[in-house]
């Protein structure tokens, strides 16, 4: 036994002995003070397994949260966002500092932004025009690039994405999707890590 594995053996006697000491000075029958024992055997046992589960508590009041209100849960560095209520996974983010909700569209190539998005966010509206093939049908958009788009933990300077001026819509595509060590979805959940 090493000298701090006696410290916690001590620890645990000396608390045997305070309980003990008050269930006998109380003068009860043996049977109500064995179960006052067991009470208290059942008190520190809880105790003790609220201490050593205490991170996976935190981690589970987190997800609570994202399954009452929808927000994403990070967890280290990994970002877990739950499913909305129309099936898609949205997620908010910063582009340039302003907030931005995306949807996150894994059928969509660049990331796109509205153009009231891209205006709010100071991003240039100078670039070459282009067409994009959407859900919608064929849409013009402007290529341009955001200085920061930050997700969570996850950060991406310099970034590329489209401006499309006729949908209010903002996708967050592959070219995030395939800067990260790996995307998942886990039951409701889609797992993205940095």
């Amino acid at each position: 036994m090493s000298s701090g594995q006696g410290g916690f053996a001590l620890y645990y006697v000396l608390i045997i002995v305070a309980v003990a000491g008050s269930l006998i000075g109380m003068r009860q029958p043996i049977g109500a003070m064995l179960k006052m024992g067991l009470a208290w055997v059942a008190i520190f046992g809880v105790g003790f397994l609220i201490f050593s589960f205490r991170g996976e508590f935190a981690g589970l009041g987190q997800r609570l949260k994202a399954e009452a209100f929808g927000s994403s849960v990070t967890e280290g560095t990994t970002l877990r966002i739950p499913i909305g209520d129309d099936g898609h996974f949205h997620v908010d983010a910063t582009v340039n500092g302003h907030p931005v909700r995306f949807m996150i569209d894994s059928g969509a190539s660049v990331t796109t932004i509205s153009r009231a998005s891209a205006q709010a966010s100071d991003v240039r509206l100078d670039g070459r025009r282009t067409f994009v093939e959407t859900a919608a049908g064929p849409s013009s958009a402007i290529q341009s690039s955001v200085d920061k788009l930050q997700v969570g933990s996850i950060t991406r300077d310099d970034f590329p994405v489209d401006v499309n001026e006729h949908d209010d819509m903002n996708l967050l595509g592959m070219n995030f999707l395939s800067t990260l060590t790996g995307w998942r979805v886990e039951g409701t959940f889609l797992v993205l890590q940095p």
